[in-house]
């Protein structure tokens, strides 16, 4: 800091930066966001053999904590939450590029944070449902509370579609949100519409492989998992699946604001210029291709007749 009490540009990135990783670290202690409420319902789920919710209170818990972490946060940070939102917001402009991966190391960690806190947690459920082996796969493994895993009819080109789909969905859906020239939502309801549209694709396109669309919510638990006890079968099974999650929801956040930009954002109408049609030209327009009359001067000249017709009836 110098002399006049401003912070460097490069030690605000990494302020920035830490509201993120904090943004997913101070859920854990409030029962708040993302991470904490979904890996928590997950477990509650699983461990109780679905007696105490179902698929649907999960992806409902974690778009609660999504909610919440963008309303604790997003005036500090942005609460981007997701590398690939990061990428996408630094590719139209609205990030610089040099915030890109020290954002996306705090959202990694964050998440590695809240697997933790959610682990501690139902610790004593989890070593119960498999009598304290902690497995990957199995009827009783329990790795898929906090990543997520191909179905097994799944191929891997199929996986890597889903994942770009799903991602590029959720550019296209929250891209828009605040573009001034277009239809913007309000900014108090921002956090609600983006929780809305991550339910609406946990609801249509989680079969196939959990829809992570988030690098940062598969990578964080799987180190955390490999850190927990699970080893290293969660990058090597399957094929070494884990790598999917990572790539192809960056390539589906490239593909979605691409396709935002071309077929939406560049043909916005520029705030500054005149709309070529106004509802007062169109209100003030004569039939049969006759000149519109400005209304100012037809009601001046509507007043003059009337009163040049009493003036002479009154003489």
């Amino acid at each position: 800091m110098g002399s006049s009490g401003a912070i460097k540009p490069e030690i605000k990135i990494y302020l920035l930066a830490l509201a993120e990783f904090h943004n997913r670290r101070f859920f854990i202690f409030k029962n708040g966001p993302y991470l904490m409420f979904g890996c928590a319902a997950s477990a509650q789920v699983k461990t109780s053999r679905e007696t105490k919710g179902e698929f649907l209170s999960v992806a409902m818990a974690f778009c609660v904590g999504l909610m919440s972490a963008m309303y604790l946060c997003g005036g500090v940070s942005g609460a981007h939450l997701n590398p690939a939102v990061s990428l996408s917001f630094c590719i139209i402009g609205r990030l610089s590029w040099k915030k890109l991966l020290p954002y996306s190391i705090s959202q990694v960690l964050g998440a590695y944070l809240g697997s933790a806190v959610a682990f501690l947690l139902y610790y004593d459920a989890i070593m119960d449902y498999n009598q304290g082996k902690l497995t990957v796969t199995g009827p009783n493994e329990t790795a898929s509370i906090f990543v997520t895993y191909p179905s097994e009819y799944l191929s891997l080109q199929g996986s890597f579609l889903d994942q770009v789909i799903g991602t590029a969905t959720l550019l296209l859906c929250i891209l828009p949100l605040d573009e001034k020239r277009n239809n913007p939502a309000p900014a108090g309801l921002l956090p609600v519409i983006v929780a809305a549209v991550v339910l609406g694709i946990s609801l249509s396109m989680s079969s196939n492989c959990g829809a992570a669309i988030n690098p940062a919510r598969d990578f964080g638990p799987r180190l955390f998992t490999l850190t927990a006890g699970w080893g290293t079968e969660v990058f090597t099974c399957y094929n070494y699946w884990f790598w999917v999650p990572l790539v192809a929801p960056t390539l589906g956040a490239i593909v979605g604001t691409c396709i935002y930009l071309v077929f939406i954002q560049w043909h916005l109408p520029d705030p500054e210029a005149e709309p070529d049609t106004r509802i007062t030209d169109i209100l003030e327009t004569k039939p049969c291709g006759m000149k519109p009359v400005p209304m100012e001067k037809k009601g001046t000249e509507g007043f003059n007749r009337k009163a040049s017709k009493e003036k002479e009836e009154r003489l």
